[in-house]
């Protein structure tokens, strides 16, 4: 096997934090070990899920798996009318879907309320056109509500950063719609790919929006 010069990898895991979020094909990826999920089993009462859109979803898993009380995290596709729809289809647009990130977690051990706190800091909340590099209304922030009290919480922090920023905040409050799993190679991709992943969140700036942003 020819091995890749010091400069020559260099070249090439630059142009993989220039590609957008979700451009390698499984084949591509590190590792493929396709997330498998119990759906069958019963889930326990203190359970509970939360939905945002922040961009690309690979980055949006680790903030919350690092929560404690937070059970799991999963990458997919929400908002829009395709059923079942692939990442292929969704990157074409005009399916109405979002990349995003359902959190399931113990409600007796993190709040709602710590979540929010969490997703504001992991994106950009003027940016209108998308996140960081990637564009498109696929990549679009917004937070998926399921019932009336996440959606008040929502609205009341919306209103608390626009008095602070003092400019409009873009991202979306809408009600909960069906979740489609993204495809296994997407999942835990952070885990899995964490060179790629270190390259192309460094390459698409998001840390350094974050902070131009949210401060240090």
């Amino acid at each position: 096997m020819t091995q890749l010069k010091p400069f020559s990898a260099l070249v090439t895991l630059s142009l993989l934090a220039l590609a957008g979020c979700g451009t390698q094909s499984p084949a591509q990826a590190d590792v493929v070990a396709p997330k498998v999920s119990a759906t069958s089993a019963p889930v326990p009462s203190n359970l509970a899920t939360a939905i945002f859109a922040g961009g690309c979803f690979w980055c949006m898993e680790k903030p919350f798996d690092e929560i404690p009380g937070v059970v799991a995290t999963t990458s997919g596709y929400t908002g829009g009318t395709l059923a079942n729809p692939t990442y292929e289809q969704v990157g074409r647009g005009g399916t109405g879907h979002f990349e995003a990130v359902k959190v399931t977690y113990d409600a007796t051990k993190v709040s709602y309320q710590k979540l929010l706190d969490t997703y504001w800091l992991q994106v950009d909340p003027f940016d209108a056109f998308g996140q960081f590099c990637d564009k498109g209304e696929t990549y679009l922030p917004a937070i998926f509500y399921a019932n009336d009290a996440e959606k008040k919480a929502a609205e009341a922090a919306r209103e608390v950063l626009y008095a602070r920023f003092k400019k409009p905040i873009v991202v979306q409050i809408l009600p909960a719609k069906a979740f489609y799993d993204a495809e296994g190679y997407h999942q835990d991709y952070y885990q899995k790919n964490p060179l790629r992943y270190a390259y192309y969140r460094n390459g698409c700036g998001r840390d350094a929006r974050l902070r131009a942003v949210w401060g240090q």
